[in-house]
């Protein structure tokens, strides 16, 4: 072989090697680096991209109270055709006795009792005021109670509100009566007063949507 021929095949042998090493070099690289991704990904499969701690705290919730206007509605409304029934049933009486029918003096009239009641009106004012009659002690304490508790919404917080507007409106009944009230209308108000002061003990920290 000529030392042409060796130069020449010494060179294409160095330039093999080269070429060689090089792309092992450049294959260990791309085996580091798909190393490295490999273990950046383990990394971040382990590690969570957000932290949630439940919170210890209770969420407060309030109760929403609202009127009840249906049963205000019914309720007026009833009271009101009882109140009517009797105004008549009064007046009626009046009218018997050849007196006029003035509010300035009726309750003056009844209280002192100069208005004679034959035994129809008076067997009907019995039914009415009985223990289980409409303007008796348990039923009239019963229809105030409701009206409170339609107003309010059934809310115990407001029952003292009620609680001064009954005992408003027991005085108004007591200084048109002109003297004290009969002792039905006494225990009507206690009875009231008992249920009432009830409904407000009803008060808890307990609530609801």
């Amino acid at each position: 072989m000529s030392i042409n021929g060796v130069s020449a095949a010494s060179s294409m042998y160095e330039s093999t090697k080269a070429e060689k090493e090089t792309k092992k070099a450049s294959t260990k690289d791309v085996s580091t680096e798909n190393s490295h991704s490999k273990q950046s990904a383990e990394n971040n499969l382990n590690t969570p991209s957000a932290v949630y701690e439940k919170s210890s705290e209770s969420v407060e919730k309030k109760t929403v109270y609202k009127q009840d206007t249906v049963t205000i509605s019914q309720l007026k409304a009833d009271a009101e055709k009882r109140t009517e029934q009797l105004r008549n049933l009064v007046e009626k009486m009046f009218l018997k006795q050849g007196q006029t029918f003035d509010e300035a003096n009726m309750y003056q009239l009844l209280r002192e009792g100069k208005v004679p009641v034959d035994a129809e009106t008076a067997e009907q004012a019995k039914s009415d005021i009985a223990e289980d009659g409409y303007w008796g002690v348990n039923q009239t304490s019963d229809r105030l109670v409701s009206f409170a508790m339609a107003l309010t919404g059934g809310d115990p917080s407001k029952a003292d509100e009620m609680i001064a507007a009954v005992k408003e409106g027991f005085g108004q009944a007591t200084k048109a009566w002109g003297a004290e009230l009969p002792s039905i209308s006494q225990q009507t108000y206690d009875a009231t007063m008992e249920k009432l002061d009830k409904w407000k003990s009803s008060l808890t920290d307990e609530t609801v949507l």
